[in-house]
């Protein structure tokens, strides 16, 4: 079981979990073992509610598929075990990530305080770069 949030669980019959060799140099391990893991979860067939999928089909994310299946693969690990937990913790971020409600910003005016502090601040920094300038006697 994948824990999305507290009330969205999706079961571990839905998500596909292949392993297969790694690519890149790694010596005679790489040739031996297959540590790296494929995952496939289908968007469609899944058990998420509605808003979920909709959210997720939403993403442009390079993960997803035209079918709306989510296909990482994780490598980055030694162990396939590691590859694993690795493989399903960035499915779980990408679907939270998906359904994050962002708060639309209220444009406000500035204060009249910090207007005033600006412009202060401003001549305050203007009077320490006069000072700096050569000093002529006449």
């Amino acid at each position: 079981m994948l824990q999305i949030s507290n009330k969205v669980i999706i079961p571990q019959s839905e998500i596909e979990i292949s392993a297969i060799r790694s690519q890149g140099a790694g010596g005679q391990n790489v040739n031996k073992v297959s540590t790296a893991i494929h995952l496939r979860f289908d968007i469609a067939a899944s058990s998420l509610p509605d808003y979920y999928k909709e959210q997720l089909l939403k993403l442009n994310d390079r993960r997803i598929t035209q079918d709306g299946v989510v296909v990482i693969k994780a490598q980055e690990h030694r162990s396939q075990e590691n590859n694993r937990e690795s493989a399903l913790k960035r499915l779980q971020e990408l679907i939270q990530s998906a359904v994050v409600v962002t708060i639309k910003r209220k444009p406000t005016k500035p204060s009249r305080s910090s207007q005033r502090k600006r412009l202060d601040y401003k001549t305050k920094r203007g009077q320490v770069k006069s000072n700096r300038a050569e000093v002529t006697d006449y």
